[in-house]
């Protein structure tokens, strides 16, 4: 997520990080500012192999491999378009007890 950010991110702007845990959960959030996302990408951005014209260049592996690495973790992996500024993944995992 973080290298993706600094990869698709315009220039001169900034890339945020912010980690946090509330309760039973650990949600780990990625915000960047490559302009916000095309109507449907959203659905499309965890699809396999589905990268994206006029970007660079990317198998359109990484999203998904994330996703699912995330998922058997019993965590999720979202992404929030915010319209003309960027895009926030979020990581939401369920805490680990410690013995």
């Amino acid at each position: 997520m973080i290298q993706n950010a600094f990869k698709f991110t315009q220039p001169e702007t900034v890339v945020h990080l912010v980690a946090r845990s509330a309760d039973d959960r650990i949600r780990i959030s990625v915000a960047d500012h490559c302009g916000g996302l095309s109507q449907g990408d959203e659905k499309k951005m965890f699809v396999p192999f589905a990268s994206h014209p006029g970007r660079m260049a990317g198998l359109g592996l990484g999203l998904s491999i994330a996703r699912q690495s995330v998922e058997a973790d019993m965590g999720s992996l979202t992404v929030q378009d915010v319209p003309g500024t960027g895009c926030v993944f979020t990581i939401d995992l369920p805490r680990h007890q410690l013995p």
